[in-house]
């Protein structure tokens, strides 16, 4: 819970300073990249966290992958986090990061989960038609559950829309359960 608070309190300073310098966008993709880097790397969360290595050989190792290769402010954050031990939280920090940013840009996140991979186009139509409904910009998280049948099932926050043929197969045995 407590790690939870820190990575939100990180998170809204990364992301009110690259709201004030207008990228948003940039500085939420430089922070995805690092997690993503360091994420490929064996061992790494358990190099950050282990306490009886320095800071210095810990931001020595954050200075040899990013220096140059990052924004001053991404970079100096990513050090910021090494200092007061805090780097392993960063996988919850891009997290809320994101979501501060969705928020901000008026974006909201749909999960879809389909029996099989969607089309390009069906991607874009089922974009379209949730911002439609939903009056926001509509990014597309895909899913694949091959249990559904066909159909699609779309959660957007709290609200589930559930067109599998599963579902359909479910109401419709719970409606012939309710007439006996």
């Amino acid at each position: 819970m407590l790690n939870l608070q820190l990575a939100r309190k990180y998170s809204r300073a990364i992301f009110e300073l690259a709201q004030d310098e207008g990228k948003l966008v940039p500085y939420g993709e430089e922070l995805a990249s690092v997690l993503n880097d360091l994420n490929g790397v064996p061992g790494v969360w358990g190099y950050f966290s282990n306490p009886e290595l320095s800071r210095d050989d810990k931001k020595a190792l954050v200075k040899k992958m990013y220096d140059g290769e990052l924004s001053t402010d991404v970079y100096h954050f990513l050090l910021l986090l090494v200092d007061k031990r805090r780097m392993t939280l960063l996988p919850a920090i891009v997290e809320q990061y994101e979501a501060l940013s969705n928020e901000a840009r008026h974006i909201i996140v749909a999960d879809v989960t389909t029996a099989r991979p969607l089309s390009a186009a069906q991607k874009d139509k089922l974009e379209d038609k949730l911002e439609v409904v939903t009056g926001k910009t509509v990014k597309v998280r895909l899913h694949e559950d091959p249990k559904i049948i066909g159909g699609v099932i779309v959660r957007i926050g709290d609200k589930r829309i559930d067109g599998s043929v599963t579902g359909k197969l479910s109401a419709l045995a719970g409606e012939l359960m309710a007439t006996k």
